[in-house]
C-alpha cells in the first residue's frame, strides 16, 4: 500500500514539473505591415484554444497563460495569416504579408481604402482579370460583367469602336452630362482615356452609383463614379511578365445584297405596282445579257462589299510589365504595343494605303519611395501614342455609300484598251464608273481609294503624391498632396485627289447598240448618296 502511495506522488511530481517547464506565462509582441506601419484590429489566437486577444492602435499585443507547445494564429482582413509555434519565445513580433485573394474584399473609396463590409455605399468591383478580352478597348468588356452597368457599341471601327455606357440610368438629360465621372488614380480623365488603359495595369476596378457618390463627389457623381487604380511595385526582385496574342476581327453581321439581275427585276416590278402605264427602267434586253454575263463594262453587276471589304483582319498585340524594388523604393513598369487594322482593300494600282492600320504604344511607370515610416511618395507617369492611317474619308461614308450603291449602273472603273474607250487611252488616270446624273450615286470604290489620312496624337499623364503620416498628433490623422499634369497633343494630315468619272454611252442606231464612253465630271464633292426607288 505505501508503495503505491509513493508511486502515485512521484508521478504527480513528475507531471507537476513538467507542466511548469511548458508554461511561458506572458507572450507579447508587434504586428506591422510589410511597409512597417502598425496594424490595429488583428485577431492574434491560441491554436484550439479560447485564449486570444486583439492588437491595439499601435498593433501591440499580450496573451497570458500560453504554453510552449501553442502555437499562434495571426488574422488580418486582406493579410495572410500566419501560424508561429511559440517555443521559448516571449516576445513575437510579425510582420504580415498581403494576400492577393483577399484584396478583393477591399474597395476603393474616394480617397481612402475599405473593408466591403463597412462600405455602406452601393459599390460594384470586377476583379481584372475579367477585363481582359481579345479587344484593345476596354469599355467593350463592361457589357453583362458589371452590375447596373449598360453598355453599347454604335461602331466596330478601329478608333471608333468606344462603348457608351451609363450607370444604372442617368440624372439628367438633354444638355446636361449623362457619363458618369472616370478616376484614374484619383485624377479625372475621359471616356477615351479609359477606353485605352491596359486591362494588365489594372490593379482594382470599382463602381459608385447612389446618394453616397454625390456626397463625395458633388453633383459630377450624380451618374455614378467609376474608380480605376493601376498596380503598383512590390519588394523583391524584379518579375517580368509577358503576354502576346493575335485576334481576329470580322464583323458579326452583314446585310445579305440582291443581285444586279434581281435587282432589276424587282426595281421593274415596284414600277409597275406605282403605275402600270410607266415605262420600265431597265430593259429586258440588259436584263438578260446581265444574267448570261456579258461585257462588265456595258452590263455591270457588281457586289460592292465584296469588292470593297475583306472578310476579316488580323490585330496583334503585346504587353511587358516588369515589377521589384527594396525597402526605400517599389517599381512597376509596363510597355505595350497594339496593332489594329481595318478590312479595307487596298487598290494595287496605289502607291498609298488607304485601309485602316492604327499603332498604339502604350507606357506606365509607378514608383512608390518610403522616405520614413510616416512619410510616403509616389510618381506616376503614363504616356500613349497613337499612330493612325486611314481613308482620306470618314470609313462609316464609304459603308454608307455601299449600302446605298446600285450594283448594275456602273462598274468600279473602266477598261482604257475597249474600242469604247480608245479616245481615252493615253489618260494616265483611273477610269472610275459613275453617270451622267452625278446626283443619281456614288461610286464608292473612287471614294475609298482617292486618298489617305495619316494622324499622330500622344497623351502625356504625370502625377507627383506625398503623404504624411500624423499619429503622433491625432490618431488616423494623414496629410496628402498631389501634384498633376495632363497634356494632349494631334497631327493630322490628309492627301487626296478628285476621282475623274466617266459614264457609258449607249446609242442605238441602224446596226444596233452602239456604246462608248463620255466624261462624266471630275470630283465628286457634290455627288449624294441616295436611292434609285
Amino acid at each position: 500500500m505505501k508503495r503505491k502511495t509513493i508511486g502515485f506522488l512521484l508521478m504527480l511530481f513528475l507531471f507537476s514539473v513538467g507542466t511548469a517547464s511548458a508554461q511561458t506565462g506572458i507572450v507579447k509582441g508587434t504586428v506591422v505591415d510589410s511597409e512597417g506601419t502598425p496594424l490595429p484590429g488583428v485577431t492574434v489566437q491560441v491554436k484550439g484554444k479560447s485564449n486570444g486577444a486583439a492588437t491595439s492602435i499601435d498593433g501591440k499585443y499580450a496573451l497570458t497563460n500560453v504554453s510552449s507547445n501553442d502555437e499562434l494564429e495571426f488574422i488580418y482582413l486582406g493579410f495572410e495569416k500566419q501560424t508561429i509555434k511559440v517555443g521559448n519565445q516571449k516576445e513575437i513580433d510579425v510582420i504580415m504579408s498581403e494576400d492577393a485573394t483577399e484584396l478583393e474584399e477591399v474597395t476603393v473609396v474616394a480617397f481612402q481604402k475599405q473593408k466591403k463590409e463597412s462600405v455602406i455605399a452601393s459599390v460594384t468591383t470586377i476583379n481584372p482579370k475579367d477585363l481582359r478580352v481579345p479587344s484593345s478597348n476596354l469599355t467593350t468588356a463592361f457589357a453583362g460583367k458589371l452590375a447596373g452597368v449598360i453598355a453599347y457599341q454604335r461602331s466596330g471601327e478601329p478608333g471608333q469602336d468606344n462603348a457608351d455606357f451609363f450607370i444604372r440610368g442617368v440624372s439628367q438629360y438633354g444638355a446636361g452630362k449623362t457619363d458618369p465621372l472616370i478616376l484614374i488614380d484619383g485624377l479625372e480623365v475621359t471616356k477615351e482615356d479609359l477606353a485605352r488603359l491596359e486591362p494588365d495595369n489594372v490593379a482594382s476596378f470599382s463602381i459608385m452609383k447612389d446618394a453616397s457618390a454625390a456626397a463625395l463627389y458633388g453633383a459630377r457623381g450624380g451618374n455614378g463614379v467609376i474608380l480605376v487604380t493601376t498596380k503598383t511595385g512590390s519588394k523583391g526582385k524584379m518579375s517580368i511578365s509577358v503576354r502576346a496574342e493575335t485576334q481576329i476581327s470580322t464583323p458579326t453581321k452583314i446585310n445579305q445584297f440582291l443581285d444586279g439581275v434581281t435587282y432589276m427585276e424587282m426595281y421593274n416590278e415596284a414600277q409597275r405596282m406605282r403605275n402600270p402605264n410607266e415605262s420600265l427602267e431597265y430593259s429586258k434586253e440588259k436584263i438578260e445579257a446581265t444574267r448570261r454575263g456579258e461585257n462588265p463594262d456595258i452590263y455591270p453587276n457588281v457586289d460592292w462589299y465584296k469588292e470593297l471589304f475583306s472578310d476579316y483582319a488580323q490585330n496583334y498585340k503585346l504587353n511587358v510589365s516588369a515589377t521589384g524594388g527594396g525597402e526605400v523604393a517599389q517599381y512597376y513598369l509596363s510597355v505595350a504595343y497594339t496593332n489594329e487594322n481595318g478590312v479595307l482593300k487596298v487598290d494595287p494600282l496605289n502607291n498609298f494605303n488607304n485601309n485602316i492600320a492604327i499603332q498604339r504604344f502604350n507606357i506606365r511607370g509607378n514608383v512608390n519611395f518610403n522616405f520614413t515610416k510616416t512619410t510616403k511618395a509616389a510618381l506616376k507617369m503614363y504616356q500613349l501614342y497613337d499612330i493612325y492611317n486611314g481613308p482620306a474619308g470618314e470609313a462609316k461614308d464609304i459603308f454608307n455609300a455601299v449600302m446605298w450603291a446600285n450594283p448594275v449602273d456602273f462598274p468600279k472603273t473602266y477598261n482604257k484598251n475597249a474600242d469604247y474607250a480608245k479616245e481615252f487611252f493615253y489618260a494616265k488616270h483611273t477610269l472610275f464608273g459613275n453617270v451622267m446624273d452625278s446626283g443619281r450615286g456614288v461610286n464608292p470604290y473612287a471614294q475609298m481609294v482617292s486618298g489617305y489620312k495619316d494622324r499622330f496624337s500622344s497623351t502625356n499623364q504625370a502625377q507627383f503624391s506625398v503623404e504624411q503620416d500624423l499619429g503622433m498628433l491625432t490618431s488616423g490623422l494623414k496629410l496628402r498632396a498631389l501634384v498633376a499634369t495632363n497634356v494632349f497633343a494631334r497631327n493630322t494630315t490628309s492627301r487626296s485627289f478628285a476621282p475623274f468619272y466617266y459614264a457609258m454611252i449607249t446609242e442605238e442606231t441602224q446596226m444596233g447598240s452602239m456604246h462608248h464612253l463620255a466624261f462624266a465630271n471630275k470630283g465628286g464633292s457634290e455627288m449624294l448618296a441616295s436611292p434609285n426607288i
